[in-house]
Formats: structure tokens, sequence, C-alpha cells
């Protein structure tokens, strides 16, 4: 007879020996308990990263408001930058803040998760901290009436926030997913996108309707109503998972991994550009003469997009060698920006380049975890930690976007006089998203050398 946590065993007098039993653990790449983690990760992503991807509706609703109109060239700020505190740079006329709150948040990426990593207990109580920040920051935005309070708000205290919520997922999926750690991403990453499908209209019509005080408080409501349920589900898969990797004197030694640096080198050139397009499809819309939802729609698609591309590039990324998977990204997103947005000088046409962008653009953090392999086959490393450096690297290309971006409108001498989308005073944008979009295919040169 046996009781539940220990073996029976047999000594050689006959007698009944009792040792302990060894735990277990439910298993990797599916299951109940996986699954609910992975929904629970997936409505992270949207609530979290789905708001300040859709800030080109904010961008263009504050370029409308007398109250912002001294800080016009500054807007893309709040939506790509932050910092602890507010630094500001002269570049030809146009104040441009230095720093962005999507980037403070990839930034803080390895800095959260290694920090929660050592004191997995606490993982939970972060993430509580950072939905009690988020909501305060949003509660916050609302009563903003100047240009300073809103980067504060919508773009540093959100950022610190979501970075305390979001990024401790990390740990979960990277204990729940093996195998198909690249499909699981896909997904959580499609979430974004199939939030981005609804957060545009909705913050559009309230920006419309009630201004961006009352869009801030519906949001604040509907994030506590999704997040708690959420929260309640994140779970961990192992009982005893105290992180170990710090102890050993080799823990970074995988900075000397070529791969590594090659891969972080694609990812900052090729995010460069990524956000430009993001941050300013609502302005180029009325700047093209059309009507402001069009900018709304294109967002929408772009995101509806970003579902199918990410899952896509998520399986790839588990099914083939990881460059073919950034490969797809690179030539899709390249066609995307120089064979559809260039002569976007109709309405449609902007409605097709918006949805191949989010389609092949959107998948590239998909392929994170496989970029991670090659990188382990010679270094003892865990692909979370992979992951959150190249989210870092990510914020790094964040945070140069957005003043570069500012520059780029704000100087562009085709506006006018060249042809096709270009004389639109976007083209400079134009030009640099697709060229940028070329660099993520530094993996697959790396392979050709022998070096991925």
């Amino acid at each position: 007879m046996t009781r539940r946590g220990t073996t029976t065993s047999t000594a050689p007098d006959g007698a009944s020996l009792e040792a302990p039993e060894q735990p277990s653990y439910p298993p990797v790449d599916g299951g109940r308990d996986a699954w609910l983690v992975l929904t629970a990760a997936t409505m992270m992503e949207s609530l979290i990263w789905g708001f300040p991807f859709a800030f080109g509706v904010f961008q263009e609703y504050y370029s409308r408001q007398e109250l912002f109109a001294d800080s016009i060239h500054q807007l893309a700020t709040i939506g790509t930058c932050a910092t602890v505190s507010s630094i500001l740079v002269e570049l030809k006329a146009a104040r441009t803040d230095l720093f962005s709150s999507q980037g403070l948040m990839y930034l803080s990426a390895p800095i959260v998760y290694s920090t929660v990593r050592k004191v997995p207990r606490y993982r939970k109580a972060v993430c509580i901290v950072g939905f009690v920040v988020t909501i305060a920051s949003l509660i916050g935005a609302s009563f903003a009436s100047t240009f300073s309070q809103l980067l504060v708000l919508q773009g540093i205290l959100y950022a610190l926030g979501g970075s305390l919520l979001y990024f401790p997922t990390i740990i979960y999926i990277d204990e729940w997913f093996s195998k198909r750690k690249g499909f699981a991403w896909g997904i959580i990453i499609a979430g974004g996108g199939a939030s981005g499908i609804v957060i545009p209209f909705l913050m559009e019509w309230i920006l419309d309707t009630w201004g961006f005080p009352t869009a801030f408080r519906v949001w604040s409501v509907i994030f506590t109503i999704l997040t708690i349920p959420a929260l309640f589900y994140l779970k961990p898969r192992l009982y005893n998972n105290q992180f170990d990797a710090d102890s050993n004197e080799n823990a970074w030694a995988f900075f000397k991994s070529p791969a590594f640096w090659i891969f972080s080198a694609g990812n900052l050139v090729q995010s460069m550009g990524y956000f430009m397009p993001l941050l300013y499809l609502p302005s180029f819309a009325v700047a093209q003469g059309w009507p402001r939802m069009t900018g709304t729609i294109a967002l929408a698609l772009c995101n509806a997009a970003n579902v199918v591309g990410a899952i896509t590039v998520g399986w790839l990324a588990d099914h083939y060698h990881i460059t073919t998977a950034i490969n797809f990204c690179a030539l899709g997103t390249m066609c995307a920006v120089f064979l559809f947005w260039s002569f976007a000088v109709y309405q449609p046409v902007v409605y097709v380049f918006a949805f191949t962008y989010g389609l092949f653009a959107g998948g590239v953090p998909a392929t994170w975890s496989g970029c991670s392999n090659p990188i382990r086959r010679h270094y003892q490393v865990e692909a979370g930690m992979i992951i959150s450096l190249f989210t870092a690297v990510k914020g790094v290309g964040s945070l140069i976007s957005g003043p570069l971006s500012g520059v780029l409108v704000a100087s562009d001498s085709w506006k006018g006089r060249a042809e096709f989308a270009y004389g639109s005073g976007y083209g400079y944008l134009i030009i640099f998203s697709g060229i940028t979009a070329s660099f993520a295919a530094t993996g697959w040169v790396g392979k050709r050398l022998g070096l991925v």
C-alpha cells in the first residue's frame, strides 16, 4: 500500500521501504494548463501592447488640438519613446524627445526578466504591481493638460507598469513550451494584432465624440476587467524553479556568440524603420486628402494581418531553420513598402500596403525564440533571456525611430515635387522604412558565412 508522494520498494529481508516520490510536472507543449497559460499571456500581450500600437490614432488627434500645437513634432515620442526624465534635443528647429514609451518597455525586458527569474516566487506580485501602475498611468493621463504630462503619464508611467506586468510572462511561456515555443510566441504576438483591429476604431470614436480624457478612462475600465482573469490563470509549471544560471561564472558567455550579435544587428536596424508606418499611417492618409477613418482602417488591416503573419512565422521558426522565417519577414516587408506604400496615391492601395506590412513585418518577434537555437547549441542560456535581450535591442531601435521619424517628415524636400507617394511629405520615411526592413536578413548572411 502506498501513500501519495511516496513509492514502495522491497528490502532484502522482505520489508517494505518507502522512498520520496519525484514530483510530477505537467506536460510541456500541450495540456489544459499550458493552453490556459498561453491564453492568459496572449491576453496580456493584446492589452498591454495593443494600446500603444494604436497610438497613430492618438497622434493624429493630438495634432488637431490647440492644447498641443506647440509640440506637434514631439507627438510621435509619446507613442514610441519614454525615459525616466524628459530629455530634449534640438534638431533643425524641431525639438524632439530622445526616448520613448514603447522604447522604455522594450529596454526594461532583460532587467525585469532576469530579476524575476532569480526570485520566481514574486513574479505574480510583480505583475500585480505593474497592473496597478498601468491603471494609474491611464487615469492620470485623462487629466493631462500639457504635452509633458502626456509624455510622463501615457509614455513613461504606462511603459513602467506595462513592463512589470508583461515581461514575467516570458518565464511562464519558457516553462510551458519547448518544441512549440515559436508557435506559442506567434499566437501571443497575434494577440496584439487582434486587439489592434478593435482598439483604433474604438479610440477614434471615443476621441472624436468625447475627447481623450474619456478615452483613457474607458480603456482603464476595459483593461481592468480583462487583466484580472488573465493574472489568475498565469501560473508556473515547475515547483522549484529557482534560477541557477546566475551563479555560473559563464552565465553571460553567450555574448561571445557571433550568431547573437548578427541577429541583434539585424533586429536593431529593422526596428528603426518598423515603427514609422504604424505611427504615420493616419497622418499620411490625412495628408493625401482622404477621410480620417482611412488611417484607422489601415491600422486595423495591418493588425489583422499581423494575426496571420505572426502565427505563420512562429510555425516556420519551429519547423525550418530560423533564417527561413526571418527572410520571409524581410522580403515580404520590402515588397510591401516599395511596391505598395510607394504608389499609395489611392485609398485601396494604402489598404493593400497596410495588410501586407502587417503580414510580414509584424511577425519578426515570433522569430526570436528560434534565433536562440543557434546560440544555445554552443552556450548554456535560456531562450527567455535571448528573447528579452532582443526585445531590448528592438527598444533601442524604437528610441531612434521616434525622433528620427519627426526629422524625416519635417525635412522632407520631396513634398509636392516627387511622383506618387514620395511627394506626399512622407517620401523620406517610405525609403527609410523599406531599406531598414532588408537588414532583418543579416541572419541569412551569417548562415552563409558559417556563423549562424
